[in-house]
């Protein structure tokens, strides 16, 4: 059987599926991640983990993919990669004190079958410090990461209060529901 294909760039997703002991070899799409008008937040990851998935199938019909995306959600704002240092301390500053959602949506295709579906954490947020927020913009530059941070680094070691769900969900992949889904294939 060939490897499992990652349809993502994302390290973090990589790093998941290599402890869990999934052979895997990682093709990154080339996809237009564009909003369309009207979609809710919470269908947007599933959406565009599909859209991602689709777009290397079509290079590799009879391979098994696998791609994810995940988004932030302040009430019902979706909080994307920040653009620069600055509004990614204006991200943390918003998510200070406050509960949002970490949705990651997720396309497997398996023997040209697709299963689609998201999951959920919420994640809350202690009052954080101006000195801690640029700290961790500073030092760790999170300019590549939804919601501008990682809960695997300082701002969530000394950030997060408490989560509900899945702490890997927040990392950018739900483990959990993946691993036994690959196991049946």
């Amino acid at each position: 059987m060939e490897k499992l294909i990652l349809a993502s760039g994302s390290p973090r997703r990589r790093q998941l599926l290599e402890q869990a002991h999934i052979d895997f070899e990682v093709i990154s799409p080339d996809v237009d991640e564009t909003i369309p008008p009207g979609m809710d937040g919470t269908d947007l990851p599933a959406f565009l983990a599909q859209k991602k998935a689709k777009a290397v199938a079509e290079k590799f019909p009879d391979r098994d993919i696998l791609a994810a995306d995940t988004v932030v959600l302040l009430g019902n704002e979706i909080l994307g990669k920040p653009a620069s240092d600055y509004e990614a301390k204006a991200m943390l500053t918003r998510l200070s004190g406050q509960m949002h959602r970490v949705v990651t949506g997720v396309c497997l295709l398996l023997h040209g079958k697709d299963h689609v579906f998201s999951v959920i954490t919420e994640v809350y947020f202690r009052q954080l410090s101006y000195e801690q927020i640029s700290f961790y913009v500073d030092h760790y530059h999170p300019l590549d990461k939804a919601g501008a941070y990682a809960i695997q680094e300082y701002i969530g070691m000394v950030g997060i209060e408490k989560i509900v769900g899945d702490y890997y969900n927040v990392m950018g992949l739900p483990v959990g529901d993946v691993v036994p889904m690959l196991a049946s294939i």
